[in-house]
């Protein structure tokens, strides 16, 4: 995996917990920028924590599903983006998380978790592929980080304008990588 794959990797990643810190700007009256922080910290460090996970799960299968890493990165991100796709489409439940605001570090713990599981499946493929696992797990943080961070001064700002578009966006980049490294691999 390159790194412009793994800049849209990483992108694709973050745009659920982008959609929660857009809720979490929504509910602040004023801009809390330490509450901003700490909320895009929970993501970040979430979203870097989960493909460490599912990396070594998944090394220890490794020899297993080596030969069919293409596939597996084809269906894990197809299905993950197509997932964020349709939620779009069906339309989901922002109001869940977009309620009053407050700083509550067991609800973003509970969040950064649910918003990060789809990271775990990325750890899967970057086994198979032996993809150089410091660079992708610290890429997908910062950038995690960052797109949060923005999500709750954008939310904030501006409201819930550009939440469904961004998780759209999201979806049908990981779809596009998804084909992108099955066809990579059916070619080799």
């Amino acid at each position: 995996m390159g790194i412009t794959e793994l800049l849209l990797l990483s992108l694709g990643l973050a745009m659920d917990a982008f959609s929660v810190s857009v809720c979490k700007g929504l509910s602040m009256k004023k801009i809390d920028y330490k509450g901003a922080a700490v909320t895009a910290l929970f993501f970040g460090v979430f979203q870097g924590l989960m493909p460490l996970i599912g990396y070594f799960l998944g090394s220890r299968f490794e020899k297993f599903i080596s030969t069919y890493s293409h596939w597996i990165a084809f269906i894990l991100l197809g299905f993950i983006g197509g997932k964020m796709i349709y939620e779009v489409i069906k339309g989901g439940d922002e109001d869940s998380v977009c309620g009053e605001y407050k700083l509550d570090l067991k609800e973003l713990f509970v969040l950064a978790i649910a918003t990060s599981i789809d990271a775990l499946a990325v750890g899967v493929i970057f086994a198979a592929q032996k993809t150089n696992l410091i660079l992708s797990v610290s890429v997908i943080a910062a950038i995690t980080f960052v797109v949060c961070l923005a999500g709750v001064v954008i939310g904030n700002r501006f409201g819930s304008k550009y939440q469904k578009k961004a998780e759209l966006a999201g979806g049908i980049v990981l779809v596009i990588i998804g084909i992108k490294l099955l066809i990579d691999g059916l070619v080799k």
